[in-house]
């Protein structure tokens, strides 16, 4: 077996991932903004392998570390580089079909002066057993407690499967009376009117319709706020943290006059980029919730607050590592104080819809009472049904979707919607 590493081709491709992998456990950092930052100057193809590494290690870790004790006569400290670089390596082996000499010729260089024979040696007596993963992977113990005592056993199995792959790739159309025609020129399956679901792994650019703007990428569940307020029949609406302006781009197509707003105004302009592509007309603003002042009220206010987006854990497993209970509590003040203006620019009568892709009840349903608790002039709004997917039913004003929900289909990212309307 030859493992010499100084010439082994895609080096550079794990030494981003390693590094990315080392931002996102060490230092808390989202996997996406590590993969721009670090990734940036890779061919295109290392750019992606690095990015499948990272994701299948974070899919996969607490399997992955089970294998590697298994192997070790004393445990491998949680942050030490060996660790980190048998988990890339395995993932590799057992996740993304790369050939075990290929992936310890490029494992051991990683380690520059470090034990490269212990992990040589994990490697090797790991290749002769020929260990196989389950059908999908192991929640982390604190995330598996915390949705357990949140949703039951059953969603945490549910979520478990789920997380095993990414999820299918959704599109949001401009124009929802061409669903059927999308539908079948993407070969497609739509959920309901205005989507369509393709499989993973389509190449976005290349699909008929991109060019001239017919739809954008949104998960199904993310577009559920938006949906709940209907036609706009030329009403103004504001979209608060819009950018990058998927669900902005969703009150244009139903007739509302739109603003935007958005304090990044790096992702404004990413925004800007997709309302030329989909012609479709958005008033944007950059500017901090918590400080913006609009020149008058609108009649409905879409807050997709920031979260701890631990219900996109499917496309995103850094999530699983990354959030704990002190970061949710920090987004919970955040989420308040946001709730708490955006209350103010709504019309007497108007709507606010309050969304965050969290399965963290705090930021969900406990959030939506501390809101009312506080707002005697704001109550649960009814929602038509007949505005939702076949297989999502609101209670009480309010929709959640976890994890199991049209499994069959493709399953949802898990999100919480509230829909509020402000007495006349």
């Amino acid at each position: 077996m030859n493992t010499r590493p100084t010439t082994a081709t895609g080096l550079a491709a794990r030494r981003t991932a390693l590094r990315m992998l080392d931002a996102c456990l060490r230092t808390g950092q989202p996997l996406d903004q590590a993969a721009s930052a670090m990734a940036k100057g890779l061919e295109p193809s290392d750019r992606a392998l690095a990015i499948a590494i990272a994701q299948e290690v974070l899919r996969w870790l607490p399997d992955l570390d089970l294998l590697i004790d298994s192997q070790t006569r004393l445990p491998l400290a949680e942050d030490a580089k060996a660790r980190m670089v048998l988990r890339m390596a395995l993932a590799q082996m057992l996740r993304l079909g790369t050939p075990p000499h290929a992936a310890i010729a490029t494992a051991l260089p990683l380690l520059d002066k470090g034990p490269r024979r212990l992990v040589h040696g994990v490697l090797g007596s790991l290749w002769r057993l020929q260990p196989k993963l389950a059908d999908a992977p192991s929640l982390t113990h604190p995330v598996a407690d915390r949705w357990k005592a949140a949703w039951g056993a059953d969603r945490v199995e549910a979520a478990r499967v789920a997380l095993a792959e990414p999820p299918p790739l959704d599109l949001t159309l401009a124009d929802p009376a061409q669903t059927a025609r999308w539908a079948q020129e993407l070969e497609g399956t739509s959920l309901a009117p205005g989507h369509i679901r393709l499989p993973r792994g389509s190449a976005i650019e290349m699909l008929p319709g991109y060019a001239e703007g017919a739809w954008w990428v949104q998960d199904l569940a993310a577009s559920l706020p938006a949906r709940l307020l209907g036609q706009g029949n030329h009403r103004d609406a504001l979209d608060l943290c819009a950018a990058p302006g998927g669900k902005a781009m969703q009150l244009a197509s139903q007739g509302w006059h739109v603003t935007a707003l958005d304090k990044s105004a790096k992702r404004m302009e990413r925004f800007a980029a997709n309302l030329e592509r989909t012609g479709l007309q958005v008033k944007s603003d950059i500017g901090d919730v918590l400080t913006w002042q609009p020149e008058a009220q609108f009649d409905a206010v879409l807050l997709d607050a920031p979260c701890s987006a631990t219900g996109t854990f499917r496309r995103h497993p850094d999530v699983l590592h990354r959030i704990g209970p002190k970061q949710v509590a920090e987004l919970v003040e955040l989420q308040a104080a946001m709730l708490d203006r955006a209350a103010t620019m709504v019309k007497p009568g108007g709507r606010l819809v309050y969304a965050t892709c969290s399965l963290e009840p705090e930021e969900g349903e406990a959030q939506a009472d501390a809101f009312l608790a506080r707002h005697g002039n704001y109550a649960k709004a009814d929602i038509d049904t007949a505005l939702l997917p076949e297989g999502i039913a609101p209670k009480d004003g309010t929709i959640r979707t976890l994890p199991g929900m049209l499994a069959d289909r493709g399953g949802l990212d898990g999100f919480f919607i509230a829909c509020f309307t402000r007495a006349q």
